[in-house]
This record gives structure tokens, sequence and C-alpha cells, in this order.
């Protein structure tokens, strides 16, 4: 586990290069909980993510493709709190992985210009890390979800933890 400042985050994802078996292409962010990651190693069936769209890239043109992940990666930081439930381990979750162009289509008028759909289930063996509050953001986690605007302006402040694929089991709960 690395402690990485959220504008690092994908500095340090974006370098790394898939080992065998990724397919490269398109570097997606799916919204999480922790049942979803705890399914490992069933095919995650998320649906909907987040990626450095054609939308993302129109709307910030003087970006590059690290600001663009990282509109991706906070959409998706953000739709993991949403996806919590009071059965969830209380912490924003974020899966990334690459995935080929043909499975992702950006959505045409989606509330958030960075939203995907996935052609299919992503299999595991396509995920390069996770990104997860550490656990001591669990009240903020709790009290966002009511609808309390401070403790979602706490969490918007936090950095994530970046944790590789081969390090799923030692991801932290509170």
């Amino acid at each position: 586990m690395r402690r990485v400042p959220r504008r690092a985050v994908d500095q340090v994802v974006g370098r790394l290069r898939a080992p065998s078996g990724h397919t490269g292409g398109v570097r997606i962010y799916l919204p999480a909980t922790f049942a979803e990651l705890d399914a490992h190693p069933a095919p995650l069936s998320i649906g909907a993510a987040h990626g450095p769209t054609a939308f993302v890239r129109a709307a910030l043109p003087a970006e590059d493709e690290e600001a663009w992940e990282f509109v991706a990666q906070l959409a998706a930081a953000d739709d993991s709190l949403a996806r919590v439930t009071d059965d969830d381990v209380p912490l924003r979750l974020v899966i990334v992985a690459e995935l080929p162009e043909a499975a992702v289509r950006a959505v045409d008028g989606a509330a958030e210009p960075s939203q995907v759909l996935l052609a299919e289930a992503v299999a595991w063996r396509d995920v390069v890390c996770v990104l997860v509050d550490e656990p001591e953001a669990a009240a903020d986690v709790r009290v966002a979800r009511t609808g309390d605007a401070e403790a979602a302006a706490r969490l918007a402040d936090r950095d994530l933890l970046w944790y590789d694929a081969s390090e799923l089991a030692a991801v932290p709960r509170p």
C-alpha cells in the first residue's frame, strides 16, 4: 500500500504497464463496493463506469491524459459513495481496469461527461489497481450518505489509497 496524493494517483497509475493478460486500450474507473471486491474472482458486472471520454477531452482541451483520467477517477469515487449501502464497508472504492476500446462506449448526454457503458463484465485479469479511502474516512462516508455537504466536502479533500491488483487482500477496512 502506498499513500499517494490525489493529483498524483493517475500519474502513478498511468505509468503502470499492463501485465500479461491486460488488453490495453482504454483505462476505465469502476465505482464499486466492497461486496463487489469480495466477490473476486467473479467478473465485475457494474455496467456503467467512467473514463477519459471525448466529452471530457472537449470540456478540458488544455489538459492532458492524466487530468482527463483524474476527472473520471473523481466521478467514479462519487458514484461509489452513492452505491454504498448500510450493509457495505463504508469506504469509497474505485476499481481501475484497462479494456479494449470496443468494450467501452461513451454516453451522449450523460450527467457526467466521463460516463461510459461497458459492453460486458470486467474480468479481474483486466484490473490494474483499486483506489480506496483510508479507514479513517468511514465516519465521513456514513454521514455524507445522508446528504451532509460538509462530510462530502471532507471526502472530496481526501486522498485515495492505491493498491496494485496483486494487493487486493491488503485493502483496508474500518
